[in-house]
């Protein structure tokens, strides 16, 4: 598996980092890793999303958008910051 990580985004407790994947028919796939806590305490967890994207910006701002969801933030929030 080819992941690139992209920008991270730290919010609170949780550092979101979009991870996508370029697909043989020119198309991106991607996932979100949402990390908190640290050392021995750290928890990762990685979801993989279906959808598919035509370009890599795209995929990233999907996955971003889907990590703050995750941990209950919502994305207008974070951008008007």
């Amino acid at each position: 598996m080819n992941n690139v990580q992209e920008q991270t985004l730290k919010v609170g407790k949780y550092l979101i980092s979009p991870l996508t994947r370029p697909l043989d028919d020119g198309w991106f796939a991607c996932s979100v890793s949402i990390r908190s806590g640290s050392g021995s305490a750290t928890t990762d967890r990685v979801v993989r999303l279906t959808r598919l994207f035509r370009d890599r910006i795209a995929a990233v701002e999907y996955a971003l958008s889907e990590g703050l969801q995750w941990i209950g933030v919502s994305p207008r929030t974070t951008a008007a910051a």
